[in-house]
C-alpha cells in the first residue's frame, strides 16, 4: 500500500492495522521478558546441585591428584573427528540471533576443514535442523529438540548420545556452540571444549582459555527506571579438600567416573540455559524495536492522514466559496 498515493479511507485502515502489530509486538516483549524470568530461577534452582557436585569433584581430584585418572571422558586422542554441538532456538522473531549462531558453525567448520578434520554436527534447536537440512555438506549425525524449558532429562539424553560418540572413538574432540548470555542488547556466540573433560571439570574455550569449575555465574532480570535491566554476578564457590580420614567404600577413580559424566549433564543444561535466555533477550529486543517502529510510522500516518483531510476540507471550502460568488 503506497500511503502516499492513498486515500483517507485506506489511510484509516493502515494507521488500524498498524496500531494491532503494535500491540501484538508489546505483547510478545512482555511475554518474552516473563519466560527470561524463567530462565533465570531455572538456573538459580539448579546451583546446589551444581556446587555440591563441584565440591565432591575438586575433593576427589585432589585426592587423586598424584595418579593418573583413566576416565572415558578424560581420555585425549589424536584428533581426526570433531563434533561440534550446535545449540538455536525453535523459532523465529528473535533478531539475528539465529543467523550469528549458524554463522559462527560455518566458521568453525571451515577451519576445522583446513585442519584435516572431519566434522560431525549435532543439532539442538528446530533452526540449526532446518539450516542444515537444506545444506548437505553438512553431517548431521544427530538431532534434538530445545523447547520451552531445558530440563536436567534433556541435557542427560543429548550427553549420553554424546559420551557414546566419543567412548565409541567415533569422535575425538567435542565442541558446542551456542549463545553465552551476557545482557538484553548483548550476546556473545561462544565455542567451548566439551570433551574431553579435564579431572578438576574445567571447560576451555576454543582459544584454549579455560574456566575453572569453581567459577560460576548466575543473572537476574531486574528493573530500573521502568526498563529491564540485567545484573550478571560471579559466585565462587568454596571448594577444600576432603577430610583425610574419609575412607571411600569405592575406589576413587570410580567415583569420578561416576561424577565426571554428572557434570558433563550439569554443564551441558547450563549451556541450554544459557540459549534459551539469549534467545529470549534477542526477541524482547526485536519486538521492543518493532513496537516503536509501529509507533513511529503510525505518528507519520496520522500527520499523512490529517494533510490529506485538511487539504480535502480545503478544496471543499474553495468551492463553496466559487460557487457562492457566481452566482
Amino acid at each position: 500500500l503506497l500511503v502516499s498515493n492513498a486515500g483517507m479511507k485506506e489511510t484509516r485502515d493502515r494507521i488500524a492495522s498498524v496500531k494491532n502489530t503494535a500491540k501484538i509486538t508489546s505483547a510478545m516483549k512482555l511475554v518474552a521478558a516473563a519466560k527470561v524470568r524463567r530462565a533465570q530461577d531455572a538456573v538459580i534452582n539448579s546451583r546446589p546441585f551444581t556446587e555440591n557436585l563441584v565440591k565432591v569433584l575438586y575433593g576427589i581430584n585432589q585426592r587423586l591428584r598424584v595418579e593418573d585418572v583413566d576416565s572415558p571422558l578424560c581420555t585425549v586422542r589424536p584428533v581426526k573427528t570433531v563434533q561440534l554441538v550446535v545449540i538455536t532456538g525453535d523459532r523465529g522473531l528473535c533478531g539475528g540471533y539465529n543467523n550469528f549462531i549458524l554463522k559462527k558453525t560455518e566458521e568453525r567448520y571451515a577451519e576445522l576443514k583446513e585442519l584435516g578434520c572431519e566434522v560431525q554436527i549435532v543439532a539442538i534447536g528446530r533452526k540449526c535442523q532446518q539450516y542444515f537440512k537444506r545444506r548437505p555438506q553438512f553431517n548431521v549425525v544427530k538431532q534434538f529438540a530445545l523447547g520451552q524449558v531445558p530440563t536436567m532429562d534433556d541435557a542427560t539424553s543429548i550427553s549420553d548420545a554424546i559420551f557414546a560418540s566419543f567412548v565409541a572413538a567415533e569422535c575425538d574432540k567435542v565442541e558446542i556452540v551456542y549463545t553465552k548470555f551476557l545482557s538484553l542488547i548483548s550476546s556473545t556466540p561462544t565455542i567451548q571444549t566439551l570433551l574431553p573433560l579435564t579431572p578438576s571439570g574445567e571447560l576451555c574455550n576454543a582459544d584454549g582459555t579455560c574456566v575453572d569449575a569453581a567459577e560460576d555465574e548466575i543473572f537476574k532480570l531486574t528493573t530500573k527506571g521502568g526498563k529491564f535491566e540485567v545484573e550478571r554476578e560471579k559466585v565462587a564457590i568454596e571448594t577444600e579438600e576432603l577430610d583425610a580420614g574419609l575412607i571411600f567404600e569405592q575406589e576413587p577413580v570410580q567415583i569420578m567416573d561416576t561424577l565426571l559424566p554428572l557434570y558433563l549433564n550439569s554443564c551441558l543444561l547450563r549451556s541450554l540455559q544459557e540459549a534459551l535466555a539469549s534467545e529470549l533477550a534477542a526477541r524482547m529486543t526485536a519486538m521492543s524495536n518493532a513496537t516503536d517502529n509501529a509507533k513511529e510510522l503510525t505518528k507519520e500516518l496520522n500527520i499523512k492522514y490529517n494533510r490529506v483531510r485538511q487539504s480535502k476540507i480545503t478544496q471543499e471550502i474553495a468551492e463553496l466559496v466559487a460557487g457562492a460568488a457566481s452566482t
